[in-house]
């Protein structure tokens, strides 16, 4: 279970979420489906998860690069985003847990 939330995700948008939505969003094993980071994040937390979506991010162009010995073609990193959320009056303190 531990290999399956790599990190949490800290950004505006996801920080906001969190404080709004009581979303939280964290970087997991491109293999994991929504089972079982429910069942990580509930025995690495400690919270009842109500809801979990995910979304797959990279692979697709690739970037370009014109240096020296010629063009470099090389595709973006393929990860996936998990968006959990949790139940009423719960909460997950990222900066301390993790």
């Amino acid at each position: 279970m531990q290999g399956i939330i790599k990190k949490p995700v800290i950004t505006e948008k996801a920080t906001f979420a969190s404080e709004s939505r009581n979303a939280f969003t964290f970087e997991v094993d491109r293999k994991a489906n929504k089972l079982e980071i429910k069942k990580a994040v509930e025995k690495m937390y400690g919270v009842h998860v109500t809801e979990v979506r995910t979304q797959n991010y990279g692979g697709g162009k690739s970037s370009v690069k014109y240096t020296n010995k010629g063009i470099v073609e090389q595709r973006s990193k393929q990860w996936k985003k998990a968006v959990v959320s949790i139940a009423d009056g719960e909460t997950i303190d990222l900066f301390n847990n993790y």
